[in-house]
């Protein structure tokens, strides 16, 4: 199994959703054969295990869960399997669903219910044929590089005033901004926010300059760890903080100073908290999904590191984890956003030029979280490594974020 979430934001930036995208198999090895007894697991919805498996609040902490649903799967008993899940699921349908009377009657009985719907990748030339079916949508993704997303508005406004405009495939900053000012739309997906707006040179704020040299001091080669303490020390937040989080990891006993951890947890695990704490608290002026995409990088390139012949060197996976959004925190390119902090040559050869002995592991999980699962499974056949191992990584990075950033 396969999984990852892709976010949907507001207009503020804040996650209103996450979309779950899942596939059951390696598809180039276990290609789908429709028309034959091999596609009897088109009945199940395969995004309702992982949210059974894993748990809605561990992967979408207080936020709707949007969750595929095909034409064959839609006739399953939802109403039993969701019962405790319908107020934080939105079942989300595609063109395959047909305006027939069958689909009208189980669409409008599934939103009687208590369901919210929402549809996607329907054609613009489907549109007019599928007015019925519209009709008994909450919500709609267009997609902005394939629709006239303000032609649609008008279209949609008319007939449908009711229905929740979901922009999706946004592909930078300034396209948001855009869209974001329409009233018309009030939901937002794609890879624009893990952009950073390049404006000429960017001053780096004072408060993130004093980060960015406690960062260099705790990555310093002739890292001392009397020197760390003192000068996080000065910042009370940042202490507390950081203390907040090795004591979610330390058992039977409560840490109450940098030093006292240290000698719990031993100085290169501190310093991985440490480097932690600082990339969290860059990212305060950033949505908080930034910070969220940066945590869970680097707790999955560690748990994967092992996959890649890496387990020697999964502290360091975890670093460039969290320094892979480095770029978005200074709003700079990565190549001088990475001048700016201590990181190995290996490091910035897979964030800058994505070649060397840790870019295979850093393309990985970029091509991961964005679910283009060909890719995933055509590296998977070269690792020599199935799809369960890979799940079990991503269902304990997302328990790890939830333990250590939601549970008090």
């Amino acid at each position: 199994m396969l999984a990852t979430l892709i976010p949907f934001f507001d207009k503020n930036m804040k996650v209103r959703a996450y979309s779950l995208f899942s596939q059951k198999e390696n598809s180039l090895l276990n290609p789908p054969i429709f028309g034959t007894s091999s596609a009897t697991g088109l009945a199940e919805i395969e995004g309702l295990d992982i949210v059974r498996n894993i748990g809605i609040d561990t992967l979408s902490p207080g936020t709707d869960v949007l969750i595929p649903v095909n034409h064959i799967a839609i006739f399953s008993d939802l109403e039993s399997q969701c019962e405790d899940l319908r107020g934080r699921l939105v079942l989300l349908f595609d063109k395959t669903i047909e305006n027939t009377e069958a689909y009208r009657k189980r669409l409008a009985e599934l939103k009687q219910k208590g369901f919210k719907l929402a549809i996607m990748k329907l054609p613009v030339n489907e549109l007019e044929q599928n007015k019925e079916l519209l009709a008994l949508m909450d919500y709609i993704i267009l997609d902005h590089k394939k629709v006239d997303v303000y032609k649609a508005k008008i279209y949609f406004g008319h007939l449908y005033p009711n229905l929740t405009i979901c922009v999706g495939n946004i592909q930078s900053q300034e396209v948001f901004e855009e869209l974001k000012d329409d009233e018309s739309f009030q939901f937002f997906e794609g890879p624009f926010y893990r952009i950073p707006i390049n404006q000429g040179e960017t001053e780096v704020s004072p408060l993130k300059i004093n980060y960015l040299e406690l960062m260099n001091i705790v990555n310093d080669v002739d890292f001392e760890l009397t020197k760390a303490a003192d000068v996080i020390g000065r910042d009370t937040a940042l202490v507390v903080e950081l203390l907040k989080m090795v004591n979610h990891i330390a058992v039977n006993s409560e840490v109450t100073s940098i030093r006292h951890a240290a000698a719990i947890l031993g100085q290169k695990e501190l310093k991985k908290w440490i480097n932690t704490v600082i990339t969290k608290e860059l990212c305060a002026d950033r949505p908080n999904e930034v910070a969220r995409t940066s945590m869970l990088r680097a707790k999955f390139m560690e748990c994967l590191a092992p996959v890649f012949g890496l387990g020697m060197k999964a502290s360091e996976v975890f670093l460039m984890g969290l320094f892979s959004i480095l770029d978005i925190i200074l709003n700079m390119p990565m190549e001088e956003a990475l001048k700016k902090v201590n990181v190995t040559k290996e490091i910035s050869d897979a964030l800058v030029y994505q070649k060397g002995e840790l870019a295979n592991i850093y393309s990985f999980v970029i091509s991961y979280e964005s679910a283009d699962w060909q890719e995933i499974s055509r590296q998977l056949i070269v690792l020599n490594v199935d799809t369960n191992t890979i799940y079990q990584a991503y269902a304990e990075t997302m328990c790890w974020y939830k333990t250590m950033f939601f549970e008090n």
